[in-house]
């Protein structure tokens, strides 16, 4: 005996919830919509290009400083703190390189202008390979557009917001909402168009 269409449709719909809801949500927005949504999620992803360290330090400890956005002075002092620190390290950890050394263990420096200063134990590097290493133009434009990035990621969390806007203006509003996608649009195009080629602290591993 087959089972009655409907119970079969009921399946369905238990395995896929509000599946059509979404989809019809989808098709109701504007194309400006559309654009911004897929904006916020072009910054997730370019939070990955951020070291792992201080995204992550910044997610448990923005909460707690910025006291979920009831902020007192001292909050704000410190979350400003917070932000202000963990942008200076997305800036000075683009200028981070590593290597691996004969033993086949990673080992990190900072570049300089004459080569890679390493500061991970006592291995060293011959001078003619340290070269490739020194800093080039392209590395201030990867830090300061790191930088950037992260301003932007701040700026779309909520706790840090509220506590220094708690009650916003429609001025202040717009420019919360349209400067965070501003920044994840040059940012995108810059890390797509002048990709680095550094495996710095808090990015993935180097594998030469």
């Amino acid at each position: 005996m087959a089972a009655p269409q409907p119970d079969m449709e009921l399946q369905q719909n238990q395995r896929h919830p509000l599946l059509s809801n979404r989809t019809d949500g989808n098709n109701n927005l504007s194309p400006m919509q559309k654009a911004i949504g897929q904006t916020y999620k072009s910054t997730g992803h370019l939070a990955k290009l951020l070291p792992s360290g201080t995204v992550l330090a910044f997610q448990l400890l923005a909460p707690t400083l910025a006291k979920q956005g009831h902020c007192s002075d001292m909050n704000r002092m410190m979350a400003g703190g917070l932000v202000i620190l963990c942008t200076l390290s997305c800036f000075v950890l683009s200028f981070t390189d590593s290597f691996r050394d004969e033993k086949g263990k990673v080992r990190y420096g900072f570049a300089t202008f004459k080569g890679l200063w390493v500061i991970d134990g006592g291995a060293t590097l011959d001078p003619h390979a340290a070269v490739e290493y020194k800093i080039k133009f392209l590395d201030f434009v990867h830090a300061t557009v790191s930088a950037m990035i992260f301003v932007a990621i701040a700026l779309f969390d909520q706790n840090v917001v509220s506590c220094f806007y708690p009650i916003p203006s429609e001025d202040t509003k717009q420019v919360l909402t349209t400067l965070p996608v501003a920044i994840g649009v040059i940012g995108s195009m810059l890390f797509v168009s002048f990709p680095t080629t550094r495996h710095g602290i808090g990015f993935p591993v180097s594998t030469q």
